[in-house]
């Protein structure tokens, strides 16, 4: 069976630019991805988020970023970004091969890892994890939520505010999402936002040490092995200038998280009830790593402890698009560290079984 230096899982931003930089290096590798057509996570974005709407998507290694409709701000960003990873994977000849659904990783003979999918399996030396947080979408349990007449909804399958037209909204959540979501379903119902805690909000500039600040803060703790945090709780949320027209009709006026959910609607903390035709969970994701359970990479505080990129546990494995990693520019830079991360292990290994044979 063919022995790969290396695995990577995932085909987004982390996953592609692991992928180039691999390649650079002159390491056999391939790439899983578990969707059927490129664009990461960025395929499955509702229709109505614009490349207007988004934070910004940095050039891949190599790449120009989605120029004209990223710059103008148009097009759908479900389709200006796939078309640009496509363009990316073609271009560079990446090794993808799709729709790959890893089901575990575990050790293998020799100190190898085994990669399963299915009746599929592939033998490596390294593995490159970049699976995001995308497959899996975090709701919180409330007493009674199984009881509501109306509909519920995650931010995974966000249907667009056209979707709500006329109905009352219940939007949770206190991070960008919730926000952007606001942004547009105040224009066409009658929402209510309500989070555990009150937002903080940005009244500065976004600077680039601001930026530094708050990668530093999550890097500190998945170095200290604690699940990673969002960086919006560091950096603060902001308006943008789409989004004044909500604000204007109220739409980030904060409640307190209800206590309950009913038939009809959410039991408020005074014990008032707050009709509702749908609750929008706009509540995160978790980290997409159960297939690395079998490798016991997490520390007893509940993350995956890194160096780098590398899991203290087990220096066989790179985590991408981890923790401060998961935005689209710490996604480069994580590629690259990762790549560097692998030869150097490898390199080791090697020089390793050299002194053993010659011993």
């Amino acid at each position: 069976m063919r022995t790969y230096d290396a695995v990577v899982v995932g085909a987004g931003q982390a996953g592609l630019s692991a992928s180039y930089h691999l390649r650079r290096l002159g390491l056999d590798h391939v790439v899983l991805d578990a969707d059927r057509a490129p664009g990461g996570a960025w395929q499955h974005r509702w229709d109505s988020l614009t490349m207007h709407d988004v934070h910004g998507v940095a050039a891949l290694p190599d790449a120009d970023p989605p120029a004209d409709q990223h710059a103008r701000g148009q097009g759908r960003a479900n389709v200006v970004v796939p078309a640009y990873f496509a363009d990316y994977e073609r271009t560079h000849d990446l090794p993808v091969v799709r729709p790959v659904e890893v089901g575990r990783v575990e050790d293998g003979p020799d100190g190898l890892l085994v990669v399963h999918a299915g009746d599929s399996s592939w033998t490596t030396r390294t593995l490159v994890n970049a699976t995001g947080t995308w497959r899996r979408p975090f709701v919180p349990h409330y007493p009674g939520v199984e009881s509501f007449r109306g509909e519920q909804w995650h931010t995974v399958a966000f249907p667009g505010s056209e979707h709500f037209r006329g109905r009352r909204v219940v939007v949770v959540g206190g991070g960008a999402s919730a926000v952007q979501h606001l942004g547009e379903l105040a224009l066409v119902a009658d929402t209510l936002w309500v989070t555990r805690r009150p937002p903080v909000w940005r009244t500065d500039d976004f600077t680039p040490d601001r930026g530094r600040e708050a990668v530093a803060l999550v890097e500190e703790r998945v170095r200290r092995g604690l699940p990673p945090a969002s960086v919006v709780g560091v950096t603060g949320l902001a308006l943008r200038p789409q989004e004044q027209e909500a604000a204007r009709l109220g739409a980030y006026d904060r409640h307190p998280m209800f206590t309950a959910v009913e038939p009809g609607g959410v039991r408020m903390p005074d014990g008032s009830l707050e009709r509702a035709d749908a609750i929008l969970w706009a509540t995160g994701f978790r980290p997409a790593v159960t297939h690395l359970a079998p490798l016991r990479l997490r520390s007893d505080l509940g993350g995956i402890q890194l160096d780098g990129t590398t899991a203290v546990a087990d220096p066989r494995v790179q985590l991408v698009g981890y923790g401060p990693s998961a935005s689209t520019i710490g996604a480069n830079r994580a590629g690259r560290t990762a790549a560097t991360a692998v030869r150097r292990y490898l390199s080791g290994a090697s020089a390793t079984r050299s002194r053993a044979a010659s011993s």
